[in-house]
């Protein structure tokens, strides 16, 4: 590798918005080397949000989700081609159609895909679908525009009730399925679950909490037409959304030595990847939703996020260490920020909700529909979030960065707080849901059994 580290060759493999915000500030910290970025998907980088809420609305085609470059990163780009594998002794990217790219450093923001449904053939009916991609949603859009007697909805996190909505907002029925006790309970617990379920249900949806989905069924010919449910009921559909979370797309790393399982690649504060023994590498960065990253404000258990600020902050940073020396290379130490808008509703959270003991509403209610719940761990401020009171949660971040006692002293509006004491915040364990949570803190889980201990001396 040359001595200038804004030389030299440096590979990005995900053409999305990580890759894209990391190539970006790359040149903007005077990289003048040779940069190529690989994309498995065929379309340049595109925001994702708007494919679960404008698109499905019908408010926006989905190939207008282009995102915006903010300079151009004069970068080589490889799309529609996968990587397939990382030689790091030789520095090479290993492509699906047989070339290999060298380089000096490299970043991986392969991100995440959509959880398929688990049998194959029920999978492969006309009908069944999943949402992640443009394909996906510019397919799905299409399906709901042709106006199906009824949507089945398999998952009920922040995608699948986004897509309950878009059905509602559209005037098609439509049923979900969730395995746990409420929608989003993986993700918020239970109190705000509470109100999730009262919101779906209060406008139309079929919602069935506490079921599996046994079987997807057939007319024969190969369409969908409906499932069959663990409680013996049964769903007559036209259209099946599979909501059940997101997978990380960590396969092609398989071989490579990096510490890369189904939660993700783990790397430290500086978005350096570790190796399976733990080790930290000095020329493989991550950033996005595929990272596990240590975060001091969480005990630095690692984080497994799915959040658009989170991609773009971690992907600044790691661009930015890649081309620094040692001594001014800086940590991602970013608070989580994530929103959600669902039946009129506007949902926003602040630091990771699932990292909890208690909760309290601190101001509005649950029957207002308009509320700041806080969430607690330990005796101090973690997370926070509300339902149509966004202005407050600049205050609640704020907590959070201080590690601010629980339960929180009033000031945070010119609204009193709510009369409320705190109660469990009944956040289950998200191995037990089909739906995987928006944030999740994750240990030392080791996925496959690589590593080899040295015999005793």
């Amino acid at each position: 590798m040359p001595g200038d580290l804004r030389e030299g060759r440096i590979v990005i493999v995900g053409a999305s918005l990580a890759g894209l915000r990391a190539a970006e500030t790359l040149r903007d910290e005077g990289f003048t080397g040779s940069l190529t970025i690989v994309g498995d998907e065929p379309h340049p980088p595109y925001d994702r949000p708007p494919l679960s809420k404008q698109v499905l609305f019908g408010k926006v085609p989905a190939y207008s989700t282009g995102l915006p470059m903010r300079r151009d990163p004069q970068a080589e780009w490889r799309l529609g081609v996968r990587a397939t594998g990382l030689d790091m002794i030789r520095k090479r990217i290993l492509l699906a159609d047989g070339e290999e790219l060298p380089y000096d450093r490299v970043l991986i923001a392969t991100g995440t895909r959509a959880r398929p449904w688990p049998n194959p053939r029920e999978a492969a009916l006309d009908g069944v679908l999943t949402l992640r991609t443009s394909d996906d949603a510019e397919l799905l859009a299409e399906r709901l525009e042709a106006g199906p007697r009824r949507v089945l909805v398999i998952g009920g996190g922040f995608t699948g009730s986004e897509l309950a909505s878009a059905c509602r907002e559209r005037h098609l029925a439509v049923t979900l399925a969730e395995r746990g006790p409420a929608p989003l309970v993986g993700a918020l617990g239970g109190t705000l679950a509470k109100l999730a379920a009262a919101m779906q249900r209060n406008h139309g949806v079929d919602l069935r909490c506490r079921v599996t989905v046994n079987a997807l069924t057939s007319d024969g010919d190969g369409h969908f037409t409906g499932a069959e449910l663990s409680d013996g009921s049964r769903v007559d559909a036209d259209v099946c959304v599979v909501a059940m979370g997101a997978v990380r797309n960590v396969e092609w790393l398989a071989d490579s030595g990096l510490a890369a399982g189904t939660r993700g690649i783990a790397c430290d504060a500086g978005c350096r990847a570790f190796n399976m023994y733990g080790i930290v590498t000095d020329d493989v960065f991550v950033a996005g939703d595929v990272s596990r990253f240590p975060h001091p404000l969480f005990d630095y258990q690692l984080l497994s996020l799915e959040h658009w600020r989170n991609a773009v902050e971690q992907a600044e940073v790691a661009a930015h260490n890649m081309v620094s020396p040692e001594p001014l290379r800086r940590p991602h130490l970013a608070v989580p920020v994530f929103w959600s808008s669902q039946f009129g509703l506007n949902i926003k959270s602040v630091g990771v909700p699932t990292y909890s003991d208690q909760v309290v509403i601190a101001q509005g209610s649950l029957e207002a529909r308009r509320l700041a719940m806080v969430y607690g761990f330990r005796g101090r401020v973690t997370a926070a979030v509300t339902v149509d009171m966004a202005k407050s949660l600049e205050f609640y971040q704020n907590l959070i960065e201080t590690a601010a006692p629980f339960p929180p002293a009033p000031g945070a509006s010119d609204r009193p707080p709510a009369a409320e004491v705190p109660v469990p915040s009944d956040v289950p364990d998200p191995g037990t849901l089909y739906h995987g949570p928006t944030v999740a803190l994750t240990g030392h889980l080791p996925d496959r059994r690589l590593v080899r201990m040295p015999p005793a001396r």
